[in-house]
């Protein structure tokens, strides 16, 4: 497997087979995706996206994850949105804790334009691999409520995606962002991933974890993830403090 430079990082690329970029945040929605692209067949790419988020140690569990997965072909961008702020994740607004999950306000964690940032990056990388197939692990079952992880978002991006590109305009590539995901709840993501083989004990859904790594169990994505493991009747393998 040949090696590029990208930065500070050496990044080790894909050659023959069908690829696809997988959006990897660590977390249990990725990596139930890039499961369900290798299980498809493809040779997974998998683009980490360090946004200078607060719980970045989600990164450090997606690289595990792609070691333990066996992905040859990743890509660490650094996108420093804490500079534009408007998010408890990207700024020193307090997390919330305890709950109010799908309510009509859209919360605080929500960080600003963030999908169509990491969707650009991962279309501008699936174009230079020659990838048509984008996998996303967004949710709009058992989610936060942001805007970004709606059906009608992600159709919007895909039409916008095969205007874009010189590869699609030149009829080269069919641009598809998959959300295999989108409509299941989280109990049936976790079924499915272990199905799959994944072992998530190596990922990271905690939105305000402890500087050891451990999780708070009170913002809103541990809730979610608790309660999908509980769903389940599988044991939750998250350290919690």
């Amino acid at each position: 497997m040949p090696l590029k430079t990208q930065g500070n990082h050496a990044v080790s690329v894909a050659t023959g087979g069908k690829k696809a970029v997988v959006l990897a945040s660590g977390g249990i929605d990725s990596t139930t995706c890039m499961a369900i692209a290798k299980a498809e067949g493809f040779s997974v790419c998998s683009l980490h996206v360090n946004y200078h988020q607060r719980h970045k140690m989600e990164l450090e569990a997606a690289r595990e994850v792609d070691r333990v997965m066996g992905v040859r072909t990743s890509l660490i961008l650094e996108v420093p949105l804490d500079r534009i702020g408007g998010s408890a994740l990207t700024s020193t607004l307090e997390v919330p804790k305890g709950g109010g999950l799908n309510g009509a306000a859209i919360p605080i964690t929500y960080v600003p334009a963030r999908n169509t940032v990491l969707l650009s990056l991962a279309l501008a990388w699936a174009e230079v691999l020659e990838a048509e197939d984008i996998f996303i692990g967004v949710n709009a079952l058992d989610y936060s409520g942001y805007p970004d992880c709606r059906p009608a978002y992600i159709e919007s991006f895909q039409q916008m995606a095969n205007l874009a590109l010189k590869a699609t305009v030149e009829g080269r590539l069919n641009i598809r962002i998959r959300t295999p995901l989108i409509q299941m709840s989280k109990k049936e993501i976790i079924l499915m991933g272990l199905n799959l083989g994944v072992d998530y004990s190596l990922t990271l859904s905690c939105y305000d974890p402890a500087p050891g790594g451990l999780a708070c169990g009170e913002c809103d994505s541990c809730i979610i993830r608790k309660k999908g493991f509980r769903e389940a009747g599988i044991s939750d393998p998250t350290r919690y403090s």
